[in-house]
């Protein structure tokens, strides 16, 4: 009887403590779920790779401790959910930066717009003074074809700007502008040379 007594207790404070167990915060992983997917629909992977990356890596993070606690006999999740909740508003914040982002490179794309156009005008320029010798000619038709391939760069820029792929169009300008920059560059010296003899 005293052996039923003290099984039955055992057994009934073994349910107790299985049934007050830490059960895993399944909304909370849900939330930020969402929060993450929000801040990607706002482009954050495109805008703010960096930042997007970091809350994927912390997200995986948040997961391995999840599975480890659930391993556990008496898993805690409250060091998660304290996690889980710091990493939902840094991605509600990445997600609000994604905006003054898009603001930034409009405006970069603004003035690389004008900056290539204006040292589209300026090679033009200064093809006009490169020496044509028999080799010059040439040359300087080269020169002019590769000038050719800048301006199509940036009609084609502005085209990608239209159809708001931002940092496509970003792309592109640069590297149009590294181009021509090239261009002028070498004009430069070649004009120099010549006027030095």
């Amino acid at each position: 009887m005293k052996n039923k007594f003290v099984l039955g207790f055992v057994m009934i404070s073994f349910v107790v403590m299985l049934s007050s167990c830490a059960k895993v915060p399944q909304a909370e992983l849900d939330a930020l779920t969402a929060a993450i997917e929000d801040a990607r629909a706002a482009g954050a992977d495109v805008f703010l790779p960096v930042e997007f990356a970091a809350l994927q890596d912390s997200m995986n993070a948040i997961n391995t401790m999840v599975e480890e606690q659930k391993g556990k006999l008496f898993g805690n999740f409250k060091a998660v959910s304290g996690k889980i909740a710091e990493l939902t508003a840094t991605a509600t914040t990445v997600k609000d930066n994604v905006e003054a982002r898009k603001v930034e490179v409009k405006d970069e794309i603004d003035n690389l717009m004008v900056e290539v156009s204006t040292l589209v005008g300026e090679a033009k320029g200064l093809v006009a003074k490169a020496p044509r010798g028999k080799e010059g000619a040439a040359a300087v038709e080269a020169i002019k074809t590769e000038i050719g391939v800048v301006e199509t760069a940036i009609s084609e820029a502005a085209g990608k700007l239209e159809s708001g792929d931002l940092m496509g169009t970003l792309d592109q300008l640069k590297a149009a502008k590294e181009k021509v920059t090239a261009i002028t560059t070498e004009l430069t010296d070649v004009i120099a040379k010549y006027k030095g003899r």
